[in-house]
């Protein structure tokens, strides 16, 4: 027996009979999370936050107070310590020094690799970033998705309707606002990765949007007497296998890469496994049932009147 033999493409779901609880559900997930990004924040990584980010490994395995010992003999503020791998010889040391230029960031470095020492410690990786650098990172990411966002409704809107533009829009804020909101419950790492990270998200998104539109426009013109609620869950039905096992497929890679792909991935590969998810869940109950509050048909019937105004002439 096939583990998912339920999935066909005869499936007959009511997934608009539950629009009102997920319409509920939806707006506290995206109250909440801009509830935790206003009290929170980002956990900003050295991309946006500016200072010191070193991997090191060291031949035995780590005490991470003696090492902080030393390390504080640096002139260096907020300073923390993780260890990574599983090992307990490799660590991480963060240090947000925003008030110190490059040079001085140098400096720094290099005295945190004399106190520690070159024959005990490997140290595998080392980056700077000043705080005027940062910032214009922090913004460029936010600018970048924004524009993102607006560029793929922009082309929904092109190809379909504006109706359906604004459920990819609506859909795609919906899935970016509460997995950064998810980013900043759990303080994980929100860096130049994670804004890749969210705008491969949206790209998933909307590609499992299209693809619903693309039947629910094809339902309208086949099935002109179907009252339209039926008519989107028909749709949604349609097309739910190759939902499930095109979502099923990618969520598999990306969990694989959560748990194998270490802390320096850790922040991408979640913001990943929880796209596919989210993403998957909002082309249903946010981009789709969003359309019941419009008038489909009609929409449709008035473009085939302006492209064929004289109906079929025999």
């Amino acid at each position: 027996m096939r583990l998912f033999s339920w999935v066909t493409k005869d499936t007959n779901i009511n997934f608009m009979g539950a629009r009102t609880f997920t319409y509920a559900f939806s707006i506290i997930l995206f109250v909440l999370a801009i509830a935790c990004i206003s009290i929170k924040g980002f956990n900003y990584g050295i991309d946006f936050s500016g200072g010191i980010l070193m991997e090191v490994k060291s031949t035995q395995k780590v005490n991470l107070e003696d090492i902080r010992e030393k390390i504080n003999q640096v002139d260096l503020d907020d300073v923390n310590l993780q260890t990574i791998g599983e090992t307990g010889t490799e660590f991480m040391i963060r240090a947000q020094a925003k008030e110190l230029n490059e040079k001085e960031q140098m400096a720094a470095v290099n005295k945190i690799k004399q106190v520690l020492g070159t024959d005990t410690f490997e140290f595998q990786r080392v980056e700077l970033v000043g705080p005027q650098v940062g910032d214009e990172l922090k913004k460029a990411g936010v600018i970048a998705s924004i524009i993102a966002m607006l560029a793929i409704s922009a082309y929904i809107w092109f190809r379909f309707e504006w109706q359906f533009a604004l459920g990819a829009f609506l859909g795609l804020v919906h899935d970016v606002v509460i997995t950064v909101g998810l980013l900043s419950i759990f303080d994980m790492d929100f860096s130049l990765t994670t804004v890749a990270a969210i705008l491969t998200l949206a790209g998933y998104s909307v590609n499992d949007t299209v693809v619903t539109y693309d039947r629910i426009r094809e339902n309208l013109r086949k099935f002109k007497k179907m009252p339209q609620v039926e008519l989107l869950n028909k749709s949604i039905n349609d097309i739910f296998s190759r939902t499930i096992l095109t979502g099923l497929t990618t969520f598999l890679a990306a969990l694989a890469l959560f748990v194998f792909g270490g802390d320096t991935l850790r922040s991408f590969s979640f913001t990943i496994v929880w796209g596919v998810i989210v993403g998957t869940y909002s082309s249903i109950y946010v981009s789709t049932v969003l359309l019941n509050f419009f008038d489909l048909r009609a929409t449709i019937e008035a473009q085939e009147h302006v492209a064929n105004p004289f109906g079929n002439v025999d």
